[in-house]
């Protein structure tokens, strides 16, 4: 910083605050300093900083290490949320979920001086150690668990886990575990809305594993917007979050159908579901709208290009990931903080229409 300084004819003083970005510089001033920045190859030395400060200015994420499009995509958003606002990410991925794995990550990340910790939590299982996570920095807990309702409206009632009744009641502090969710419920009722606008009578509903909470909102939010219409409800048509799945369920739908007794629509626990059903009905000549409209969740990268395009629910990753450093950011602070969930979109595309007749 000295060099730094010498070059550009300023005071040490003046090159941390443009480091800093503090408001107080001259436009002339900063950029003489961040020319000099650039022809020295001046870096940071973020040890010596943290020494300094007794701030790492590090994130600890713990991670299933799941493969599939929502943990992973979550992952990105938290770690380029984080980024921007000038923090690192130290990623521990667990494959069990016990109390004692969750503890020895809490060591891990204490030993690295994590400021705090976000835990994609997909699973009930992952959800259930987290509750026995008594960490000295604040945690947040990406699960659709406790369903606090739409980003800004106030949750009702005092329903919920006691960490997340102290999240509602209180600022945030060292030892609470702050939950943040796309609202998982609100897209399956928007998918099913949308098929029963279109004429449809009822929707079947092909389910993702209920150990995952996803799957579980999404089960009850096409129940409720069943039951809010009168439409009838038939029991869930259980699955994974595969297309092979999806593919075995779409041929014995296939035969319905060709018998004059299958359903004219199907909403699909996620995209790779709904792309089994695809393939199935192709192949059994069953006709996608036609004969049967199909609705996945996600909007994974190339649903626009399913054959026909996928009406789909769209997860809005990025924004996840920055009300999750938002939330983190106020418990540094002390600020209000309370559960947050952010609505989904509905992405209508070719796979749905009104029904024949």
């Amino acid at each position: 910083m000295a060099d730094v300084a010498r070059l550009a004819g300023v005071s040490h003083q003046t090159v941390s605050r443009v480091l800093n970005e503090h408001p107080s510089v001259r436009p002339e001033t900063r950029d003489r300093v961040l020319d000099a920045i650039a022809t020295l190859g001046y870096r940071r030395n973020s040890a010596a900083r943290a020494l300094v400060t007794m701030r790492s200015g590090t994130v600890g994420v713990v991670t299933t290490g799941s493969a599939l499009y929502g943990p992973t995509s979550t992952l990105i958003a938290v770690e380029e949320a984080a980024r921007e606002q000038g923090y690192f990410v130290s990623v521990a991925t667990i494959r069990r979920y016990d109390a004692d794995t969750m503890h020895r990550v809490l060591e891990h990340f204490m030993d690295q001086g994590v400021e705090g910790i976000v835990v994609i939590a997909p699973q009930s299982d992952v959800a259930d150690a987290v509750d026995s996570f008594r960490a000295p920095v604040p945690v947040i807990m990406i699960a659709a668990r406790d369903h606090p309702g739409v980003e800004d409206e106030a949750p009702s009632g005092e329903s919920g886990t006691p960490a997340a009744q102290d999240a509602r009641r209180r600022p945030g502090a060292a030892g609470l575990v702050l939950p943040i969710a796309v609202d998982q419920r609100l897209g399956a009722r928007l998918a099913t809305e949308h098929l029963l606008g279109l004429g449809h009578a009822t929707v079947v509903h092909l389910s993702g594993p209920l150990d995952w909470f996803d799957a579980r909102e999404r089960e009850t939010g096409w129940r409720r917007a069943l039951e809010d219409r009168g439409a009838p409800v038939t029991e869930p048509i259980r699955g994974d979050w595969s297309s092979d799945r999806g593919y075995a369920v779409g041929r014995e739908l296939a035969a319905d159908l060709r018998a004059g007794r299958g359903p004219t629509a199907v909403f699909a626990g996620n995209d790779q579901l709904a792309l089994g059903l695809l393939r199935a009905f192709w192949e059994s000549g069953v006709r996608v709208p036609r004969d049967v409209s199909v609705v996945g969740f996600d909007d994974v990268a190339g649903a626009g290009h399913f054959i026909p395009p996928l009406t789909t629910v769209r997860q809005p990753f990025a924004a996840l990931g920055r009300r999750c450093m938002a939330l983190m950011l106020d418990a540094f602070a002390g600020a209000q903080v309370r559960p947050v969930s952010i609505p989904p979109e509905l992405v209508v595309r070719e796979s749905t229409t009104s029904p024949r007749g």
